[in-house]
């Protein structure tokens, strides 16, 4: 698609997006773990009379988990998706350009390799406290 590897100058010498990229398939595989029913999954209690006891609770936290797992992956992906973007020369659109350029404030560009803990954090934030007018969506 004529974008460079890792999305990156210089791929080989900078790993560029290569770590997000594993970090969120790892992500989305360990989701898939935490998707497995909590219902296959109980234990006899109170002596034996109870023979299921609710796993309502850790169906629970298992899909806060994956919640802050999707948050995350989707953070990974802006960061590549807007990183892909700098190396297109034609415009995205005005719409779409206006919510990369704010994003841009907070996570620049990737010329050379950096700690991106810092950048997927900033994203995450920036996917939290994003406002889309609706009016805007439909001109």
């Amino acid at each position: 698609r004529g974008l460079p590897p890792f999305l990156v100058k210089n791929p080989g010498l900078n790993s560029g997006l290569m770590i997000p990229q594993y970090t969120a398939a790892s992500m989305v595989s360990l989701n898939k773990q935490l998707a497995s029913p909590s219902s296959v999954d109980s234990i006899t209690s109170s002596n034996g009379q109870e023979d299921h006891v609710s796993m309502g609770a850790n169906a629970a936290t298992q899909t806060f988990k994956i919640i802050e797992n999707v948050e995350r992956i989707l953070a990974i992906e802006l960061l590549n998706a807007s990183q892909a973007l700098s190396f297109r020369n034609e415009k995205t659109g005005e719409f779409l350009q206006s919510i990369v350029d704010t994003y841009r404030k907070d996570v620049p560009v990737i010329e050379e390799d950096r700690v991106l803990a810092i950048d997927i954090e900033n994203s995450i934030k920036f996917l939290q406290n994003l406002q889309i007018d609706d009016s805007l969506l439909f001109d």
